[in-house]
């Protein structure tokens, strides 16, 4: 029996004199004799260091490859050289036995246990057993673990009902591509692992269930990015019947700031209410739906000011072509088109620059590899000058284009152009640039909080070209809040309508969606006739959702904050995957388990499918 006395983080002095047993992970030896060696024995809750003493004791321990799991029997005496660096530096443990328990094997390790995070993702990924056993990766795991209790405590002091909901369902079209499960007793037919628990959880509200919460595993195939991961995910998922917007956001501006503040490493949250952005203004003044509001640069309009200055990337500026044809019309407040219409120019002011072209060149860089499109830049001398880049082109019109930015000499100006929803996106680009490279925080140290609001309940899909829901189908549109007739509805232009859906944004991650729910199904219907759905294909795809509906649902309302993506925040960290106990690679492979794998035929025949190799 292994039972220790004390693990390898516990013992202080006054354990001075007393016999102990550790057991965990031999990490090194410094070798200063043949009888004489500084082991260090490490556990979950620390390291503790041991003194070896003698020949015979010293050729044990050399004989065995570190990272074997071994016990240590022996008595604790106060140390010569203190180090203050390790809660257990002021004593060391002198053994009278060592026992190997389970044997490392390999004498050469994949990578040191300690510095694991500089070694290739892959590699660290095939060994995240290893990987683990590093305390910096360690530490992330039990900050997950502390930081969903944590939740799950608030959730339930604010009267929320743990609920668990199904993890094999059916397809349902939400966004992403589904991951399908054969049924083997049901020849052809699939479930699906859920992208989330969206209608159970309405289910629930139309049950009678007044709020619901649950640690929710989600399963996307979609492809990773650093803040996003392939496959699997959590997420604090709630819902509350009878609620409204309000009530949704006054729960979680009351519930994240104080866990924020715990567990982050900046103390200081946003206090609520949290700042409200309409999705049209964040679009405008920041260039994107997910704003870091912590840095001081806005995006400002510089199309009526540079739009004849002869340079060509501007050309057609102020005309309002559409994106596919390139045809042209009047276009005197390029501002109030459409989102796919007209060619903007948008202009980013960092003020007082003093970098140099060769970092300019880098930013430029950086906005075209991240969003496809080129960025151009001049800044106003000591003498408010135009010089390099494009100036140029803007000497003859530096008056109005001073006027129109607010210009200072010294500024730099950054600017990209072309379609409106383009020329947004690609700014937003450049103020995360600019502000990451030169530091143009009003304060970073801090978690800022936002809501986005009024996003329009429908979008041209970048791919298809068609209408579509621009975030949740089951969204409650602002218009029934008008008591709208349904023939004024059908007479609206459906870019135009705007929903009751919201994102909680922190330092620029987008770290949930909700919305007030379309608890009527006839307005449900109506929402979904516009991307072309009937009532019967309704009916067909949510046949729980429309039928428990009708019989009577109270309005309802939620949000679901990711798991990963907070405490990827509260722990500094840029990839998501190093909160992650074990996350799939890039290419959403699992390269320790190696799955995706084949399985047999006898499996494949058993679930009715047969694996055909494209030609």
């Amino acid at each position: 029996m292994q039972g220790r006395t004390h693990h390898c983080g516990q013992l202080r002095l006054e354990h001075a004199g007393q016999e102990v047993k550790l057991v965990g992970w031999y990490e090194n030896l410094r070798r200063v004799s043949k009888n004489l060696g500084f082991l260090v024995l490490r556990d979950f809750y620390g390291t503790t260091q041991i003194v070896v003493e003698t020949e015979e004791m010293m050729e044990q321990v050399s004989g065995i490859h570190y990272e074997s799991t071994i016990e240590v029997i022996g008595v604790v005496r106060e140390r010569s050289a203190k180090n203050s660096e390790t809660a257990t530096g002021e004593i060391e443990v002198v053994p009278s036995k060592i026992t190997l328990l389970g044997k490392c094997r390999f004498q050469e390790l994949p990578f040191p246990i300690r510095r694991s995070k500089e070694a290739d993702e892959n590699v660290r990924l095939k060994y995240r057993y290893l990987d683990l056993r590093n305390p910096e990766v360690k530490e992330k795991m039990i900050l997950r673990s502390k930081f969903i209790a944590k939740l799950r405590e608030e959730m339930i002091a604010h009267e929320f009902m743990e609920i668990t909901t199904p993890i094999l369902t059916c397809s349902s079209p939400e966004g992403a591509r589904d991951y399908l499960v054969p049924a083997r007793n049901h020849p052809g037919k699939f479930y699906a692992l859920p992208q989330a628990p969206q209608q159970f959880k309405q289910l629930l509200m139309a049950s009678g269930f007044d709020r619901y919460f649950q640690i929710a595993p989600c399963f996307r195939d979609e492809d990773a990015r650093a803040d996003r991961s392939p496959g699997e995910f959590y997420q604090l998922d709630m819902e509350m019947a009878f609620a409204s917007q309000e009530d949704v956001f006054a729960v979680i501006e009351e519930i994240l700031p104080p866990v924020f503040a715990e567990y982050g490493i900046y103390s200081e949250v946003s206090k609520p209410p949290f700042v409200r952005i309409p999705y049209a203004e964040a679009m405008e003044r920041y260039g994107s739906d997910k704003p870091d509001l912590r840095i001081n640069l806005i995006v400002q309009d510089a199309t009526e000011a540079l739009a004849d200055c002869g340079f060509a990337p501007f050309a057609g500026a102020c005309d309002n072509p559409s994106e596919e044809s390139g045809s042209a019309g009047a276009c005197d407040k390029p501002e109030e088109n459409n989102a796919f219409a007209g060619v903007c120019i948008k202009a980013v002011v960092a003020g007082g620059f003093t970098g140099t072209r060769k970092q300019i060149d880098e930013i430029c860089a950086e906005v075209e590899m991240v969003s496809g499109q080129k960025a151009y830049w001049f800044r106003l001398d000591e003498n408010g000058e135009p010089v390099g880049g494009i100036a140029k082109f803007v000497k003859e019109k530096k008056e109005a284009v001073s006027r129109r930015l607010s210009l200072k000499n010294g500024d730099l100006v950054m600017l990209c152009a072309g379609a409106r929803k383009t020329a947004q996106k690609t700014a937003g680009v450049i103020c995360r640039a600019v502000g990451n490279r030169f530091d143009a925080y009003k304060k970073k140290d801090c978690y800022e909080f936002c809501w986005i609001v009024d996003f329009p309940m429908y979008e041209i899909g970048e791919e298809s070209g068609e209408l579509e829901f621009c975030h949740n189908p089951f969204s409650m549109p602002q218009i029934a809040a008008g008591g709208m007739h349904a023939e004024e509805i059908d007479a609206m232009d459906p870019l135009e309508i705007l929903a009751y859906q919201f994102d909680l944004v922190c330092n620029g991650v987008e770290l949930s969606s909700g919305a007030v729910r379309n608890h009527d199904p006839e307005l449900m219907i109506k929402m979904f006739e516009k991307v072309g759905l009937k009532e019967e294909d309704v009916k067909a795809k949510f046949p729980a959702m429309y039928h428990a509906f009708c019989y009577g649902a109270p309005p309802h309302a939620g949000v679901a904050p990711g798991i990963e993506r907070m405490i990827m925040l509260i722990s500094g960290e840029e990839s998501i995957r190093e909160v992650i106990p074990f996350p799939m690679n890039k290419h959403a492979q699992d390269v320790m388990m190696g799955a995706p794998a084949s399985v047999d035929e006898k499996q494949l025949r058993e679930v009715h499918i047969k694996c055909i190799e494209r030609a």
